[in-house]
């Protein structure tokens, strides 16, 4: 009876006070993570991080909770998983493969590297409660090619997922982990290995020619109710051979896609978000919208763009193919002059042309 009443009262606090929701949640205390302790700077104040463009907060979470109107979600999708990647590109080749939610898979210039990978049923610090996948992941896990690379946009439980984190560092020992700011106390305390932290615009070599930066983005971070903003949230560029490609994690609208543009050059893939964007007085100072996913493609120079974080997991009000439909919208206002967009499939893989074989981007 005991036992009953306490899994019920996790239940109830998972439910209610959770760090899901691509990070609209709170969580409940006992799943707090170590925090960052550093010198201050632009966007660190000796305690907490923030965001250099903070955006007015037009509500709150109860009030979302009290009025909220989710859109049509499937109970489950069952469709059989994409085929298997090559195991490699070649020097100079750019391949992206949408897996789920912002799991997706870039190979390029030899390497290959996962953005933040999340194989479990939920995502949630407990295993019977919170956002329950609608839908297999696109690419099996044992289909996976050989993993070098795993890159943390931040540290909520749809993006820092520990259980699919373990697995993967089991099937590839070798595999790297590169997060923010702050996250790899936590890492190495639950078994990880080979866990690097970066600072936003700072820049890591993976190989000889290929090095990876990491972008300023619009966001928070938290696992618990104690650790908002204690450690970082992050996007990342990737630059070689193949020439630029960027993935954003989660974020929410500003100036940092054309910043990033501006230190890096125009960008021959863009990976962004476009779902768990209603209400958008509640969700926009995180979350951009499939509008404003648009408007970040042209501002990062992007030949080419593949949206993610949508129809994996129901995180907000918006429905399952509302995102995807409603990007679709953004692109046929803009008429001939829209930038060019993939919306690829669960498991789709494609080869990207190299920017000089394309036309001039907008």
């Amino acid at each position: 009876m005991r036992r009953r009443l306490f899994r019920r009262l996790l239940t109830v606090l998972a439910s209610l006070l959770l760090v899901t929701a691509g990070g609209v949640g709170i969580g409940g205390c006992i799943f707090s993570a170590p925090t960052w302790r550093g010198p201050r700077s632009d966007h660190f104040d000796g305690e907490r991080f923030f965001n250099l463009e903070p955006r007015e907060e037009r509500g709150s979470f109860l009030k979302w909770q009290l009025e909220r109107k989710p859109g049509v979600w499937k109970e489950w999708n069952d469709v059989p998983p994409g085929p298997p990647p090559p195991r490699r590109v070649g020097r100079g080749d750019l391949r992206v493969t949408f897996i789920n939610h912002a799991s997706v898979l870039l190979q390029l210039d030899g390497l290959n590297i996962l953005t933040d990978p999340i194989y479990s049923e939920r995502c949630s610090p407990v295993s019977f409660a919170g956002p329950k996948r609608v839908r297999p992941p696109g690419i099996r896990f044992e289909d996976l090619p050989p993993i070098d690379v795993v890159v943390l946009s931040h540290s909520h439980y749809d993006h820092m997922d520990v259980p699919t984190l373990r697995r993967l560092q089991e099937a590839f020992p070798e595999v790297r982990f590169f997060a923010g700011l702050g996250n790899r106390a936590f890492l190495e305390d639950k078994g990880l290995r080979h866990v690097t932290e970066m600072d936003w615009w700072q820049e890591v070599p993976l190989s000889p020619e290929v090095t990876l930066a990491s972008a300023r983005t619009q966001h928070f971070a938290n696992r618990g109710l104690f650790d908002r903003g204690g450690t970082l949230w992050t996007g990342y560029v990737l630059r070689g051979p193949h020439g630029a490609t960027y993935f954003a994690g989660d974020t929410g609208w500003g100036k940092q896609f054309a910043e990033a543009r501006e230190r890096f050059g125009p960008m021959r893939l863009a990976v962004l978000p476009i779902g768990a964007y209603k209400p958008e007085w509640f969700m926009s100072p995180v979350h951009v919208s499939p509008g404003e996913a648009v408007r970040a493609s042209v501002d990062l120079g992007a030949r080419y763009s593949v949206p993610m974080h949508y129809g994996t997991f129901k995180l907000a009000d918006d429905g399952e193919e509302e995102s995807v439909a409603e990007l679709k919208r953004a692109l046929a206002e803009l008429g001939t002059g829209a930038p060019e967009w993939w919306v690829l499939g669960f498991g789709e893989g494609r080869d990207v042309p190299p920017l000089e074989a394309a036309p001039s981007s907008p």
